[in-house]
């Protein structure tokens, strides 16, 4: 007789198809998980990194600043109290004043030119000037020997009022060859001693400190903001203009004391930070400004990725050559099957003469079971989890939740099942070992009743409890927790509305007899000897189950040396009894 292996070799390759499929679709989901999460570590922490560092930096830059700024304003203070500058004012002998002044402030003075990254940094002031009581500067004989300013930057010292307080002003030099030169103005009061009333002003000029030239560190510049205009050394003049309208623009429209956004200069992304310098002056706004570049730390973070990828790529064709050998090894039963089914009638009884020998494929069977309810539950975990994060948004259509609730809803069970498969495989196999202690059965009893009762979908059913208050039975608590759980769980979802269930515990010849019994639809007579198969499902009813509960019940009942049985079924009633060992030793409780 010659058979057409057509139609089975199709199932067969559609299965394993199908099969591998869905093995490359799950290693493919994982692995752009988990190169989806290395990204975003990667983008995270270089973002922090880049973060500390520049805070590094600003705070490195505003400690020298407060340093020099603090030592200026001391020098400028002590420079103010000199006695013979107080008595040129005081007597009004303001022709000797600028004479007593060099005297008195010569070691104030730079004694030679200096280079401008040199100056910045320097305690030496650029020019010094005086202001009567009205504010108008007073022309000094000799303007080399005080610092030479072009006349219209002269007038710009004078003040409608003299500040009661030191106060720091920034002046651009516009007489000043090009680029403009910025002077850090530092105006100190100078007080009768005698009245203690102002009668002039010490107006003196600094080069503020910039990070150029040897003060660089890390890439980061710094510039000064005056009037719209930004004074950046090592940056182009269209560059500086851009950016200086760039600051005056975020100025304008946020926070006018400091503040950070990114910019493009050169093609360079960089973080650029203002912040106000003489926050609390009268006088005109002043802002330093820093940048930073990013573009070295982009293109680390993108090397990072562009490797992280290509991990990713390695092993997900990994995860693919495994699939498909998985998939070939997976399929081999299924294909063994098939050629089986298409076998005659002639060969049968060869075929029986080889189940002898398949005591050993069974036990393997169990094995492998068992390591496919162990690899199912990676993924169910998984699953559940994701299901779990989209119900906690908020931003979902509430058909949207519903649907969500019943996928995690059939999760629950499908990892019930799993656990169930999981221990009976245990069993199968003889792996599953019982350390037998005293158990309260009653306690699990009523533990159980309590939790029943708080589902949110039980309906009203009577308790009828018969039992004292303690029964110790011998075995372990989490299976004889589970055989009460499995028997008290179907009493109440095979019960009908307005039912009750009864339970009934007692101790007889050494045993202890458990008895559990609920009204509802009897159980047809050519179902009850189904009942303790592993995924029989009564067709006769609508309550969803997987066909588990009882089979593992009577197992687990049965490795603790008793035994489950269906009592009766009929006429509104059905009745389920277990037996256990009674322990030997009770232990003793205190009140």
């Amino acid at each position: 007789m010659t058979v057409s292996s057509g139609p089975t070799s199709g199932t067969v390759t559609s299965f394993r198809t199908k099969l591998l499929l869905a093995m490359m679709l799950v290693v493919s989901g994982l692995t752009l998980l988990g190169v989806y999460l290395a990204q975003r570590n990667v983008a995270i922490t270089t973002q922090r990194n880049l973060r500390q560092s520049f805070e590094a930096e600003l705070s490195w830059l505003h400690r020298l600043q407060q340093l020099r700024n603090a030592a200026l304003q001391e020098r400028c203070r002590g420079l103010a109290a000199k006695p013979r500058i107080h008595a040129a004012l005081e007597d009004n002998a303001l022709d000797l004043l600028y004479p007593s002044a060099k005297d008195e402030l010569a070691d104030l003075m730079q004694t030679e030119q200096q280079p401008a990254e040199e100056a910045a940094g320097s305690l030496h002031a650029r020019f010094y000037r005086f202001l009567n009581v009205d504010g108008i500067v007073l022309p000094p004989p000799n303007p080399k020997e005080v610092g030479e300013l072009a006349p219209d930057d002269e007038k710009r010292l004078a003040l409608k009022e003299l500040p009661d307080r030191q106060q720091t002003a920034y002046l651009t030099e516009k007489g000043t060859a090009m680029p403009p030169v910025v002077d850090e103005v530092i105006f100190v009061p100078i007080f009768s001693s005698e009245t203690n009333e102002i009668i002039a002003a010490l107006v003196v000029g600094f080069r503020p400190f910039e990070l150029t030239g040897v003060h660089v560190r890390a890439g980061m510049k710094s510039g000064i903001l005056i009037e719209g205009a930004l004074h950046l050394a090592l940056v182009s003049t269209a560059a500086r203009k851009t950016l200086g309208e760039e600051v005056t623009q975020a100025i304008a429209s946020g926070d006018r004391t400091k503040g950070s956004f990114t910019v493009t200069v050169n093609d360079d992304t960089q973080l650029l930070f203002y912040e106000r310098l003489n926050a609390n002056s009268l006088l005109a706004s002043a802002y330093q400004v820093c940048i930073y570049p990013l573009t070295e730390s982009i293109a680390r973070q993108r090397r990072l990725s562009w490797q992280i990828g290509g991990a990713g790529a390695l092993l997900l064709l990994g995860g693919f050559m495994a699939s498909r050998f998985l998939a070939m090894r997976l399929a081999q039963p299924v294909e063994q099957l098939a050629l089986d089914s298409e076998e005659n009638r002639a060969q049968r009884q060869r075929v029986e003469a080889v189940l002898e020998s398949t005591s050993e494929e069974l036990e393997r069977t169990a094995r492998y079971s068992a390591d496919a309810s162990h690899q199912l539950k990676s993924p169910v975990t998984v699953l559940r989890t994701g299901i779990e994060s989209l119900l906690a948004r908020e931003d979902f259509h509430p058909n949207v939740y519903e649907e969500l609730s019943a996928l995690l809803h059939q999760t629950r069970r499908f990892t019930s099942v799993i656990d169930d498969l999981l221990l009976l495989s245990r069993m199968d196999a003889g792996h599953l070992k019982i350390d037998s202690q005293p158990v309260n059965l009653v306690q699990l009893i009523e533990e159980w009743l309590e939790d029943l009762a708080a589902l949110p979908e039980a309906f009203e059913v009577a308790v009828e409890k018969e039992f004292p208050k303690s029964l110790f039975i011998a075995g372990e608590k989490r299976y004889t927790s589970l055989i009460v759980q499995n028997l008290l769980e179907n009493a109440r979802k095979y019960n009908r509305p307005g039912g009750h269930i009864r339970v009934l515990a007692q101790q007889q010849n050494g045993e202890v007899m458990l008895r559990i019994g609920n009204t509802g639809r009897a159980i047809a007579l050519s179902a009850q000897e189904h009942i303790f198969e592993r995924f029989y499902h009564n067709s006769e009813t609508s309550v969803a189950g997987h066909g588990l509960g009882l089979n593992l019940a009577r197992e687990l009942a049965r490795l603790h040396g008793g035994d489950l049985k269906l009592v009766r079924s009929k006429n509104d009633w059905t009745e389920f009894e277990v037996c256990f060992h009674v322990a030997n030793a009770v232990p003793v409780t205190t009140d």
